[in-house]
């Protein structure tokens, strides 16, 4: 499994716009094969920052994503939207199992 977390600084005053996108986004990635999750939230301590959570089964998933239209349509769009730039890590994770709290 690939897992990848994204934070994306929002500019303030395209904010309403760039939410926008990203629910598209979500919803468009979500319906994708080989992805396990696809999530975004805006920060709670900061509302102009976005994070994504992503979990595909497999490099060909991630690659697939990366080719989607809706993720290009994102792509091309992004940069009119920030006020700096992206972080992203990707984790290669061999094993996952939930943990009761």
């Amino acid at each position: 499994m690939i897992v990848v977390h994204a934070s994306f600084p929002l500019d303030p005053d395209s904010r309403e716009e760039a939410l926008e996108l990203v629910d598209d986004l979500v919803d468009e990635s979500q319906r994708e094969d080989g992805i396990i999750d696809y999530r975004a939230a805006t920060d709670v301590s900061d509302p102009n920052v976005v994070r994504f959570f992503e979990q595909y089964e497999d490099e060909a998933a991630l690659g697939a994503h990366g080719q989607a239209d809706h993720f290009q349509e994102f792509s091309a769009a992004l940069p009119d939207l920030l006020a700096g730039e992206p972080t992203v890590t990707r984790f290669d994770v061999e094993s996952a199992e939930d943990v009761d709290l």
